[in-house]
């Protein structure tokens, strides 16, 4: 089983001049979730090489036991300092794909011809597609074979929009991520700011915000498993 991971390669919050990048929490509990029942992980980005991290994301949770394990994980973050490029990694060699939020995918993920294929192309073969948080809006540009949003009447959740004005960056974001996916007609659901809500809808698997990491990766997993065990029988 081999999960692709798609982190961002965008490091800059719009005119801001603040740095930006994945929120770790979102990659790392994933990341560790798959490492851990076995799956084999792939890293992959738009420019590929390092991945550029937020420096809120490192201060969420620097004194949390997985952070801790990050640290001590030299693969782990030699991986992170040579991520695949997307354009490299052919669908037919990924079992799922999950893309971890923060600020960057706002930014270069939504409109990536190469991501935007992938989810496609995995959706199409049956194959889970996850995203946490902000990331949700890789699913923005996504097609269904018909030529329709790949998001219309799917249920699906994402970082809200309450949680942009939380964090006092809704004028500061290109665009606010619920808004845009109801406005292609999603069946947008959220839980209260920045509390666990997992949404699955067949194989299309979203994440509200950091603390719905560990919910996405354990049905992510559940599915995998679910496959090769169909295989095997």
């Amino acid at each position: 089983m081999t999960a692709l991971i798609i982190l961002t390669s965008h490091d800059v919050l719009g005119d801001t001049g603040r740095k930006t990048g994945v929120w770790l929490e979102e990659f790392l509990v994933p990341y560790y979730a798959f490492f851990d029942v076995g799956v084999n992980v792939r890293l992959a980005s738009p420019k590929g090489g390092k991945v550029p991290v937020d420096p809120l994301s490192i201060d969420a949770i620097k004194d949390t036991p997985v952070y801790q394990r990050y640290l001590r994980d030299s693969n782990l973050l030699t991986a992170l300092d040579n991520t695949e490029k997307l354009n490299m990694v052919t669908p037919d060699t990924i079992d799922a794909v999950l893309y971890p939020g923060g600020h960057g995918p706002l930014f270069d993920l939504r409109h990536d011809a190469n991501s935007i294929r992938l989810i496609q192309n995995l959706h199409a073969a049956g194959r889970p597609v996850a995203a946490i948080c902000h990331s949700g809006c890789v699913l923005l540009e996504a097609k269904t074979p018909s030529g329709a949003p790949l998001v219309r009447g799917r249920k699906v959740t994402a970082f809200s929009d309450s949680e942009e004005a939380a964090v006092q960056l809704e004028k500061v974001v290109p665009y606010l991520v619920e808004t845009e996916l109801k406005n292609l007609g999603a069946s947008y659901t959220k839980a209260a700011d920045w509390q666990n809500h997992c949404v699955v809808d067949d194989l299309l698997i979203t994440g509200q915000n950091p603390a719905s990491s560990a919910a996405v990766a354990k049905v992510v997993i559940d599915l995998l498993q679910a496959n090769a065990d169909a295989l095997r029988a």
